[in-house]
């Protein structure tokens, strides 16, 4: 029997194989922007061509309909199936979310018009280089100033300054959360707790001013998909209804408006056994040299207690790089995985090592992330199912 040999063993996925949100030309980051240069607010540029500009523009934001999960679901989501081939100007085609594919991620670059690199929020949890703890950046824990972590104007505000009507139309749970301060404040926030109100308000305010910029938003799909998986009845639940919650909206849309339907990401079910889920405590391999794990089981920063940075990359690299891309901080920045350039005060924030899935795949931390690891549904990663939701439009 031959003796193995070093090119036996696969090669680890390329960093430069990783499918690169569109920053810059279609990605979420870019819809706001192209929105307010529609309506002439100073300093916006039209980043997605395909769309017309409108007087009046609407966004509702389904957390977790990613593009593959709508498509795949004709039945469940027949008003918003019909409107698929008016995806992103009636090319048919869907955008990008942005790395990670995450709420806080996403809703921030939603809001500021900016990718992660520069408003600085590139991860559900990332380490903050003051304190040297892990921040959740969707829930605000441990509690960091929010404009020194997010220093950038958002996109409403800008409007707001413009004289554009701007209002955000969600729960009232969020309306003094630091994730909407940073990312999605500006003009006027209308809290109500019932979908069908929502809608109804979001057209009251959409109707409000001759120029108007509208932001509302429905959590359940993703809540529903974490829980029981994107391949379950309660899901499909959840998509019937939000399918109704558009039809609602879009009807009652006010003259010379647009109503643009997105998602922050995707999703992807992972099966429950030992092949799909990778126990971060329990594997001596992947902590050797580990001193924080953040992000999330699809979306990985890694920091390295100091000076086992390089260890830290070769080891992951050989345990996880056929399923995984894994990347040292400087070549997921080069790669332009968080944008084309990255603030100096968010370069510390991005792990030494950043693990993204290729594989259906997590890796999970069983002791010390419990309920994240209990996820039927996950996201966060730049595969398709993760990365790609829809821009569907309505104009009256």
């Amino acid at each position: 029997m031959s003796q193995p040999t070093t090119w036996d063993h696969p090669e680890p996925l390329a960093v430069s194989s990783a499918p690169v949100p569109h920053y810059g030309t279609g990605s979420l980051a870019d819809l706001l922007p192209t929105l307010a240069a529609g309506m002439d607010v100073p300093g916006m540029s039209p980043a997605i061509p395909e769309l017309a500009p409108a007087d009046r523009n609407c966004v509702f934001l389904i957390d977790g309909l990613g593009w593959e999960q709508l498509r795949d679901h004709p039945d469940e989501a027949p008003f918003m199936t019909s409107l698929l081939s008016s995806s992103r100007g009636d090319t048919g085609r869907p955008i990008t979310a942005g790395y990670p594919a995450t709420t806080a991620t996403s809703l921030a670059s939603v809001g500021t018009g900016l990718p992660p690199g520069a408003h600085g929020l590139p991860g559900y949890t990332v380490r903050n280089p003051a304190t040297g703890e892990l921040m959740n950046q969707l829930r605000w824990q441990p509690w960091t100033d929010p404009r020194a972590w997010q220093p950038y104007p958002t996109v409403f505000q800008r409007a707001h300054e413009a004289g554009v009507h701007t209002a955000q139309v969600s729960s009232p749970t969020f309306e003094n959360t630091p994730l909407t301060k940073i990312a999605l404040s500006g003009g006027t926030f209308r809290g109500k707790l019932s979908g069908e109100d929502r809608m109804d308000l979001a057209a009251q305010q959409l109707a409000a001013g001759d120029r108007s910029l509208v932001y509302t938003y429905y959590a359940e799909v993703d809540g529903k998909g974490h829980r029981f998986g994107v391949d379950s009845d309660a899901w499909r639940g959840q998509l019937m209804y939000v399918d109704r919650l558009v039809q609602r909206l879009a009807e009652q849309l006010p003259p010379r408006a647009a109503l643009y339907v997105t998602a922050d990401h995707g999703m992807i079910d992972i099966p429950f056994d030992e092949q799909h889920r990778i126990d971060f405590d329990e594997d001596w391999e992947l902590r050797a040299g580990v001193a924080l794990l953040g992000g999330e089981g699809r979306a990985r920063h890694v920091y390295a207690v100091p000076g086992a940075q390089s260890d830290v990359l070769t080891c992951w690299r050989e345990v996880l790089g056929e399923q995984f891309w894994v990347a040292s901080r400087d070549e997921a920045i080069a790669a332009g995985w968080f944008g084309p350039t990255v603030d100096e005060r968010v370069y510390a924030r991005i792990g030494d090592v950043v693990a993204a899935a290729r594989d259906d795949v997590l890796i999970v931390a069983s002791e010390r992330e419990p309920r994240e690891s209990a996820m039927v549904g996950n996201h966060g990663s730049m595969t398709p199912a993760e990365q790609l939701v829809p821009l569907l439009q309505v104009r009256s």
